[in-house]
C-alpha cells in the first residue's frame, strides 16, 4: 500500500479533508496522514462537516509534520496556498508535489468548504493516479 502525507500549515481544513477523502475512497490503495508545520490544535468543524455531508465520518486531530519525519512516504502533498500563507517544505523522503487549495477558514463560509472539498475530491485522485503511472 503506498503512503501520502498532506501538508499545510494550520492542519485544520484542507490537508484534513485530503486526508479524510483518500482513507474513504482510495483506502485499498493509499493510505493518507495530513499534518502543519503550526497546526491549529483542531479539525475544523466545517471540514467535518463539509465531509459529513458527502458521507465521510472523520473527526481528525491536527498534528505537527515533525510527527512524520521519519516514516517514509510515496508521495508529499503540500495543499496550502503559498501566495497567501507560509507553506512548509518537507525534507523527508517521498516525493513532493505542490497544488494550491483555497483556505475556507479565511472566509469560514459552508460554501467554501464545500468548494474546496470537490476540488480536492477531484484533484487529489488525479495527482494519485499520476504518481502511479
Amino acid at each position: 500500500m503506498k503512503k501520502v502525507l498532506f501538508l499545510c500549515t494550520g492542519n485544520s481544513c484542507r490537508s484534513q479533508m485530503a486526508e479524510a477523502i483518500v482513507n474513504a475512497r482510495l483506502g485499498s490503495e493509499w493510505q493518507a496522514v495530513s499534518a502543519g508545520t503550526k497546526p491549529a490544535g483542531y479539525t475544523h468543524p466545517k471540514a467535518i462537516a463539509a465531509l459529513a455531508e458527502i458521507g465521510i465520518q472523520h473527526e481528525g486531530r491536527s498534528k505537527l509534520a515533525d510527527e512524520f519525519k521519519e516514516m517514509e512516504f510515496d508521495l508529499v502533498v503540500t495543499v496550502c496556498d503559498s501566495a497567501a500563507e507560509e507553506c512548509p517544505v518537507w525534507l523527508g523522503k517521498g516525493k513532493k508535489v505542490h497544488h494550491s487549495f483555497f483556505d475556507p477558514a479565511t472566509t469560514n463560509d459552508i460554501n467554501d468548504f464545500r468548494a474546496v472539498r470537490d476540488e480536492i475530491a477531484k484533484v487529489i485522485p488525479q495527482i494519485l493516479e499520476q504518481q502511479e503511472n
